[in-house]
């Protein structure tokens, strides 16, 4: 399968802000962007006029690494994206949302997208009921998600709800219940509960090319 294999925190310094791709590390003064704000490499330094294509590139690049998608995926959301009534750009940061690994890690049960992709593969939740292990499944208003019963008493997920439990709120769009250790989507999300940082218009203009 393919993915991501690049050091998480370049990413971050290459776009010039928190993704929040390490989880816990990412509110630390660890984090690499915290520490060296700025592009990596030889020349990172160094500012950098953009193009209106750059500015529109950078902005993909950045949403693709904050919810983990590679390029092919990414473009087949933004044409689900453009076949739906309603904005686009919005349409397509709902679709992304609504993956299975991005509701777990937004209800609490992974600390970090990375680590909650790893988790839905191993095939530690369900979703009403069912096992589930495709992290871009793509949940519903209603759908219920749930550790499965086996995987409940795990270290892992005792040491999850332990750093989770007095961090990240929970969207409004979520219903969390870290007890029993699942939750519910109760509605598709607005542009404004969406944490993002960026602008997804300028995505829509570079595809629209």
């Amino acid at each position: 399968m393919a993915r991501y294999i690049e050091d998480s925190c370049r990413v971050c310094r290459r776009e010039g802000e928190k993704l929040f791709l390490k989880g816990s590390r990412c509110y630390t003064d660890k984090c690499a962007i915290t520490r060296r704000a700025y592009a990596p490499g030889q020349h990172g330094q160094k500012r950098k006029k953009q193009s209106e294509y750059g500015m529109q590139l950078r902005e993909k690049q950045k949403a693709k690494a904050f919810y983990g998608v590679l390029e092919s995926q990414f473009r087949k959301y933004f044409e689900e994206a453009s076949r739906r009534k309603g904005v686009t750009g919005t349409n397509l940061l709902q679709i992304l949302e609504s993956r299975l690994d991005n509701v777990v890690y937004r209800l609490g049960l992974a600390t970090s997208r990375g680590q909650a992709r790893q988790l839905v593969r191993h095939g530690h939740f369900t979703v009403n009921g069912h096992k589930v292990d495709i992290p871009s499944y793509l949940t519903k208003v209603g759908d219920e998600i749930k550790v499965k019963e086996a995987s409940e008493n795990s270290e892992i997920f005792k040491q999850i709800i332990e750093a989770n439990e007095n961090g990240r709120p929970v969207p409004a769009w979520l219903e969390a219940d870290l007890g029993n250790k699942s939750g519910k989507v109760v509605a598709v999300p607005t542009r404004e509960e969406i944490d993002l940082p960026v602008q997804e218009q300028l995505i829509v203009e570079l595809y629209s090319k």
